[in-house]
């Protein structure tokens, strides 16, 4: 049902899970442990699916939160548990306050798990190529450094995201990322299509990550597409299936 980080399980005070689709009670295309409140799975499954989540990390399954993430470079800071209908729209969130549980929700975007064990702050991104693009891991890190947190003690997971061998895209993908730094055509491998290419999402987190001064960084090397493990975005459209479940990944401040 989880995998761990073997950096941030090193640090203490903080509990954290990268959950697989296994162990909940959805079926059909959200077999099992589907966490996305924006699917069109069964919200009373989802809703024990997130508890179980939750008691993984032993915390409520109130104290247990996601955003409504939407693709973009904003953080909101979280001091307390807010009801489902008022998730903050938002793609990062970041809190000192024990017992929060901060998730991120993904089907192959990727999940960025944040720990400064010294001054007790965490903090999860959403880094699709969008986000991250955008800005939305330095964004992470200087909200942190607002609570307290410092760079050279910041440990950053890249969670199970959609990998290089799985993540072809067209030429004008390509275009805006060399446009905006001609080196960011090294994240970019010759796919078998004309006019298209195979993105590295992950060493292009990494990137951002180093370039931003934190050093503590460790990769799952897990591929959401290609492990059947997880719940896949692209897999489900090339299977025609409709829709698709969320895998959640989270991390909590022991109290």
């Amino acid at each position: 049902m989880t995998l761990a980080s073997s950096l941030l399980a090193e640090l203490p005070g903080i509990d954290h899970a990268f959950f697989t689709r296994e162990g909940g009670i959805s079926t059909g295309i959200y077999e099992s442990l589907n966490g996305g409140l924006g699917s069109k799975d069964d919200p009373a499954h989802v809703a024990e699916n997130r508890a179980r989540m939750a008691a993984a990390l032993r915390v409520p399954p109130t104290h247990f939160l996601t955003a409504y993430q939407v693709h973009s470079a904003d953080v909101a800071v979280v001091t307390g548990p807010w009801a489902p209908d008022a998730r903050p729209h938002v793609d990062a969130l970041v809190t000192k306050t024990p017992g929060i549980a901060l998730g991120v929700t993904t089907a192959d975007c990727g999940p960025l798990l944040f720990a400064d064990s010294h001054a007790r702050v965490i903090g999860t991104a959403h880094a699709g190529w969008k986000g991250a693009f955008g800005g939305v891991i330095e964004a992470t890190i200087a909200a942190m450094e607002g609570l307290g947190a410092t760079r050279a003690n910041i440990t950053v997971a890249i969670g199970p995201l959609i990998r290089q061998p799985s993540y072809e895209v067209g030429d004008e993908f390509v275009a805006r990322f060399a446009q905006a730094d001609a080196a960011n055509r090294t994240y970019f491998a010759a796919a078998e299509r004309p006019n298209h290419a195979m993105f590295d999402l992950a060493s292009y987190i990494r990137a951002r990550l180093e370039k931003a001064k934190i050093v503590n960084i460790d990769d799952v090397a897990l591929d959401t597409y290609a492990d059947q493990r997880f719940f896949s975005y692209r897999r489900s459209v090339h299977r025609k299936e409709g829709d698709y479940g969320r895998n959640i990944h989270a991390l909590v401040l022991k109290p």
